[in-house]
């Protein structure tokens, strides 16, 4: 029998990002990554060799679908605003890629794809530097660091979220929420020296 090793990996993958987002890389269990996935368990560790280096194949598939999913486009304030809310959007839309960034950083010692991440980081900080150089480098990694931390944080931190308000769900505050970061990036912008 002829093995498709592509299409294994493809639900092996698909299974471990829906077991890794809800469960963490501790939480997970490889017994249920491959019932879902209908793979045998050998398949894994053939493939992956370990259940953390899985984690970290889910995590670069998904950082690599998003990197430049997001551009910055046009000059001035109103760009970085604009560039603000589409990020909201974006995340808002996948909410999986800020799971999974989470449990990186609650369970692991190294960023998976580390070189890349911070090459993709530095390009767009240039980017905003050349889109309101007012900001300055620095500036411009706080506000990009702003930018994705709370972005990111309210798919993550949904039991939180429902103690402020409505279910995270009701698109009137997902529309506020929206709102708000684009109201923290403007807070950043109306301190910056333009002189």
């Amino acid at each position: 029998m002829v093995r498709d090793s592509g299409r294994t990996k493809r639900l092996l993958l698909d299974a471990a990002t829906t077991e890794f987002a809800q469960h963490g890389l501790a939480g997970a269990r490889v017994d249920r990554v491959a019932a879902t996935a209908g793979v045998n368990k050998e398949r894994i560790y053939q493939y992956y060799g370990s259940k953390d280096t899985l984690f970290g194949a889910v995590l670069e598939h998904h950082l690599a679908a998003v990197m430049d999913a997001v551009p910055l486009e046009g000059e001035g304030p109103e760009a970085i605003l604009d560039y603000a809310g589409r990020v909201f959007d974006h995340h808002a839309a996948n909410q999986t890629l800020a799971r999974l960034t989470f449990w990186e950083g609650l369970e692991r010692e190294s960023h998976v794809a580390e070189a890349a991440r911070r090459e993709h980081s530095e390009r767009k900080v240039d980017a905003v530097v050349r889109a309101y150089p007012a900001l300055g480098r620095e500036g411009a990694q706080d506000l990009l660091l702003t930018v994705v931390t709370l972005c990111n944080a309210w798919p993550v931190l949904r039991g939180t979220d429902t103690l402020f308000g409505s279910a995270s769900e009701d698109p009137a505050r997902t529309a506020r929420r929206r709102r708000a970061v684009i109201a923290a990036v403007q807070g950043t912008l109306d301190d910056v020296d333009v002189s």
